[in-house]
């Protein structure tokens, strides 16, 4: 039976059918301008790093990356060492794992592709905040549009910093239905609406 039919390999099936329609997700929210990224990270609570839960979730980046970005990592890693295990096992004993034990020790490299490739990430999309009431407090602050032409209905991506000087990256859209703001242009964060933030083009240019 092949590889990819077989029944023992069916949770990396799934674990890849899930890669597949988080993507479609992500790319269909992007057009309706609802990020399922964003809404992910704003039901995760802000780790203080005080409690062993938090250090580890720390461990593994929450917080420092966006969490959809580690559950793809993760399922990516799950997938790739979980059909290459039953390809190992096959050569060796002239059959698959049985499905659960393959699922159960491929998660150790699930976890170990979210730590590895985790920290890379974390260094390429700096995200210092992930809480909502962290992302309160931005409103007022001046940023710049950095992804694509925000307008109403299409949100664009906006790096805004806080009080501190760290940088924060914010799906933005404009808060007036007529106003079209390209990438570069200076905007100042009005309010939160959702998962987005509205935005209108920053009427004191000094201040960025």
């Amino acid at each position: 039976m092949s590889l990819f039919a077989a029944d023992q390999t069916l949770p990396f099936g799934v674990a890849f059918a899930l890669i597949i329609g988080i993507g479609l997700l992500e790319g269909i929210g992007m057009l309706i301008s609802l990020s399922p990224s964003n809404l992910l990270d704003d039901l995760i609570p802000e780790i203080d790093g005080d409690s062993g839960l938090d250090r580890v979730l720390g461990w593994l980046h929450l917080g420092k990356v966006p969490a959809l970005v580690l559950l793809l990592l993760f399922l990516m890693g799950y997938t790739l060492f979980g059909y290459g295990l039953q390809m190992v096992a096959r050569g060796l004993f002239g059959g698959y794992l049985p499905a659960w034990i393959a699922g159960v020790l491929a998660v150790p490299s699930g976890l170990a592709t979210v730590r590895g490739l985790g920290a890379l990430v974390a260094h390429i999309i700096p995200r210092d905040e992930t809480s909502s009431v962290s992302e309160q407090t931005l409103i007022g602050r001046v940023g710049v549009i950095v992804g694509g032409t925000a307008r109403r209905g299409f949100a664009a991506q906006a790096r805004v910093r806080d009080a501190h000087g760290r940088s924060h990256y914010l799906m933005v859209e404009p808060d007036l239905d007529d106003d079209v703001l390209d990438e570069g242009a200076q905007v100042l964060i009005v309010s939160k609406v959702g998962a987005f933030h509205r935005c209108i083009a920053n009427p004191h240019p000094t201040l960025i």
